[in-house]
């Protein structure tokens, strides 16, 4: 080793999806050693043989450093840290799994939105009970869909953690030309709005899917942030977060671009689609439908009404149908826009 050249942090990604792939391709483009792990034997050989993810980034050159396996040892073996990228059904399973091949010292951040299922709980607070104390911890987290990250068009996300100097190590590796990466220490609000923005997403693409035009979009966007906003007051989310890259960008984003599954899912549902064919021509998982379970989960403990999101919930349980939903907002009382008491 030459003296006075720095050696490159060794990463490994958990995750060969859309986002995994993506976000294991900009830290390999910034110089760190990625290894992207994936449980499909055919698509991390396509990976790690021909760069290129077929079924979740197809036509887009993988960088040929990017290394891929199916052996959770390899991947993790000498890392500085770790990026968890899976759905939030698997985040817990995969945390167990990982904790027993933990290099000494090495930090964990996630790129997984949601709550754990059945819980409800902050994946945070899962990530603290399964790791301990000593595993510093970040969530990455904000606007940024798989497929524009993997062709190098301009991003902003923000990674939160307790541990700043670790959140920073986290934004630090994924920052580049274009790609900006900000930080913070509200994970439980970053954690939120990068949940509840899927919710909120299915009733725009509801919306849209039933023509209703560009203003029922925008009042559907605006007024999904306040049920944000609500809920991060009773939870102790600081707002600023909520009107940030975390729930704001991430919200605007999801709802207005076809990229989201959570907005394909609604479009789906409000052109009449069946669930299960909707979800099926999809092809990936919607974390719709379990996150809105969890969302009205939370509201119920703290007493929070939120309207767009319990129609959300009730359509996907087949509960009531698109045009019923939409009568039930519309028949709401007038009342003042916010209330005095929001951030108190």
């Amino acid at each position: 080793m030459t003296a006075g050249v720095a050696v490159p942090d060794t990463l490994a990604v958990l995750g060969a999806g859309s986002w995994g792939t993506a976000l294991a391709t900009l830290a390999a483009r910034n110089g760190l050693a990625t290894t992207l792990w994936g449980r499909d034997p055919a698509m991390v050989a396509a990976i790690d043989r021909d760069h290129q993810n077929p079924r979740y980034l197809p036509g887009i050159e993988l960088p040929a450093a990017l290394r891929a396996t199916t052996d959770l040892a390899e991947a993790l073996a000498g890392c500085h840290w770790v990026l968890v990228v899976v759905p939030s059904h698997a985040f817990t399973e995969t945390l167990h799994a990982l904790k027993p091949l933990l290099p000494a010292g090495a930090g964990v951040a996630w790129a997984t939105k949601g709550f754990e299922p059945g819980s409800g709980r902050f994946l945070h607070e899962v990530a603290e009970d399964v790791l301990g104390p000593e595993v510093p911890l970040a969530v990455v987290t904000g606007p940024s869909f798989a497929k524009e990250v993997a062709l190098g068009l301009p991003t902003a996300v923000t990674v939160h953690g307790a541990d700043a100097e670790f959140a920073q190590k986290v934004a630090d590796a994924l920052h580049g030309p274009a790609f900006r990466a900000y930080t913070g220490n509200d994970m439980v609000g970053a954690e939120l709005g990068g949940a509840m923005k899927n919710v909120l997403a299915v009733a725009t693409g509801v919306a849209d899917g039933m023509e209703l035009g560009l203003n029922a979009r925008a009042g559907l966007i605006t007024r999904g942030l306040n049920e944000m906003l609500r809920l991060a007051a009773a939870i102790g989310a600081r707002p600023e977060t909520l009107m940030g890259l975390a729930g704001l960008g991430d919200l605007v984003l999801t709802c207005t671009g076809d990229l989201s599954r959570n907005r394909r899912l609604g479009l789906a549902l409000g052109r009449g689609q069946a669930m299960d064919e909707a979800i099926r021509e999809i092809g990936q998982v919607v974390e719709s439908v379990q996150t809105a379970d969890e969302v009205m989960r939370l509201a119920g403990r703290h007493g929070i009404e939120l309207p767009i999101s319990a129609g959300v919930q009730a359509v996907l349980h087949g509960e009531i149908t698109p045009v019923d939903g939409l009568r039930q907002l519309l028949a709401r009382e007038q009342k003042p826009e916010y209330p005095d008491t929001l951030f108190r």
